[in-house]
């Protein structure tokens, strides 16, 4: 049963919800964003022919047990013993992601044997992390039951795709996924935020970018995704990583893929092609 505080008809910011099972009030405002967010939520889930996958973060995180700031040191170090570290500003020598260094030392050496040779050394480097990788919560459940449902689906990532081959097959996730793994290539002026990689995939799959579905935790993902024309959905796991995907611009946005895999077993299908 709902009360409504007498004398109070209207449903502006100082309505209050009453359960009678658990006597707590609620202000109909928050609790209508909350609706909007999960209709928002609903209609990117459930009209989804295609989804596309970023690999670290919303599949896993690959260096949870393998830091990416060391990685991001090593490379350093390494163009430091070449007499190469000025290649790098002094901001950029300190840089945690090792795929800014990757596209800062490809910016100054475009399409260099040095460029080749630092990507792969980097690639050596995720390959290591593979065996320590975390995996998202409720991921694993969610890329098999959109796979069973018939929805496509592809990663579309940063990172090698022999890392994300490597790392599905220990996941027994392959399957769903395979042939359309779309990673970095030789060139790194393509990584994200440029959309190459989701545009490959969506021509590989022959799918329309308004009935796909980007699942992305960074910037650079909100970007590609806007770029490409396709609909996104932020994985913020900490508040940071929220923040910063609604800066970017992300309308929708997840602290946990539970609330996806909920909305498939509701909805049971996909919308029709």
């Amino acid at each position: 049963m709902v009360r409504r505080p007498l004398g109070n008809h209207h449903h502006g910011h100082d309505t209050l919800l009453v359960t009678s099972d658990t006597d707590q009030t609620e202000p109909v405002s928050e609790r209508t964003g909350r609706d909007e967010q999960s209709e928002a939520l609903r209609d990117l889930v459930v009209g989804a022919r295609v989804v596309l996958w970023d690999f670290d973060g919303p599949i896993c995180r690959l260096f949870a047990g393998y830091s990416a700031d060391r990685v991001a040191g090593e490379l350093v170090d390494w163009l430091e013993r070449l007499g190469l570290k000025e290649l790098l500003t002094q901001e950029e020598q300190v840089q945690p992601d090792p795929h800014v260094l990757l596209a800062a030392v490809d910016r100054r050496h475009r399409r260099s044997d040095l460029v080749a040779e630092f990507e792969e050394r980097l690639t050596r480097e995720e390959l290591r992390a593979v065996p320590t990788a975390w995996p998202t919560a409720y991921a694993d459940a969610l890329i098999r039951t959109w796979s069973a449902l018939g929805v496509g689906l592809a990663v579309t990532t940063n990172n090698s795709p022999r890392v994300v081959s490597e790392y599905l097959e220990t996941r027994d996730l392959l399957g769903c996924f395979a042939p359309h793994i779309y990673g970095r290539t030789g060139d790194p002026h393509l990584l994200k935020p440029d959309p190459h990689c989701l545009n490959r995939a969506l021509s590989a799959m022959g799918a329309a970018p308004a009935r796909a579905l980007m699942v992305g935790d960074s910037a650079s993902d909100v970007t590609a995704a806007r770029r490409a024309g396709v609909p996104f959905l932020g994985y913020g796991h900490n508040e940071r990583k929220t923040k910063l995907l609604k800066q970017a611009g992300a309308d929708t946005v997840v602290d946990s893929l539970e609330p996806v895999l909920r909305l498939l077993w509701e909805n049971g299908t996909p919308a029709p092609a």
